[in-house]
């Protein structure tokens, strides 16, 4: 390498820097040996001064060597300039996001069991309270948008979006059948594709908040 990369470092400094690992002869030094490395770097004399070329420093120490403006930069085995950056953690749902996520959820919930309790049972669907089930979710999830920060929840609050519309969906359903007929089957909300999908958009949803990571594996579209 030409002579303009290189360093010439004091005695003194390495001295100071090293804590004593290396040793000087009093005069007429000509290399220098660390203790427990092979090898050696050499030494010239500068206005009273005991100097290490750099470069051979570096291979004496198995340690880098980078040029950043007029500075020379070594990087010693196991320093950070070394060992690669760990990467930057993705962050999950806000703590709390989570915490409205999960209102609105149990709020949905609570509306879903009511429903299919009412047809389980064959009880007579009525408006009012269907509309108060649905305004308690709503209102559950309007808060939820109000606590959307990272960008796992912005990801997510869609889908808790369309958990609540395909639970309106099913109840509206369910409330037209019952002015339009006499009888609805006990059974036929348990095989109603839709609160199928309702159920399985609430599991996914319960375990991206236990992971802490938005996953779409398409159950809330």
């Amino acid at each position: 390498m030409q002579g303009t990369r290189k360093l010439l470092v004091s005695a003194a400094a390495l001295l100071l820097l090293s804590a004593g690992a290396f040793s000087f002869a009093a005069q007429q030094i000509n290399s220098l040996i660390i203790a427990g490395q092979s090898g050696s770097a050499r030494v010239s004399q500068a206005d009273g001064y005991n100097c290490v070329d750099v470069e051979g420093l570096a291979r004496l120490t198995n340690s880098s060597i980078s040029f950043r403006g007029n500075q020379i930069v070594m990087a010693l085995p196991g320093t950070a300039a070394n060992v690669p950056a760990p990467a930057t953690p993705v962050p999950g749902f806000s703590k709390d996001f989570v915490t409205a996520g999960i209102e609105a959820m149990s709020q949905i919930r609570e509306w879903r069991a009511a429903l299919k309790n009412a047809i389980q049972r064959n009880f007579p669907l009525s408006g009012g309270w269907l509309a108060t089930q649905a305004a308690q979710a709503q209102q559950a999830l309007r808060l939820a948008s109000l606590a959307v920060s990272t960008t796992s929840d912005k990801s997510v609050f869609p889908f808790l979006t369309n958990e609540f519309n395909n639970m309106s969906a099913l109840s509206n359903k369910y409330l037209q059948m019952s002015t339009s007929m006499t009888y609805i089957d006990p059974k036929s909300i348990d095989s109603d594709p839709l609160d199928q999908k309702i159920a399985t958009c609430a599991h996914s949803l319960a375990s991206m908040a236990t992971a802490n990571q938005f996953i779409d594996d398409g159950s809330c579209h």
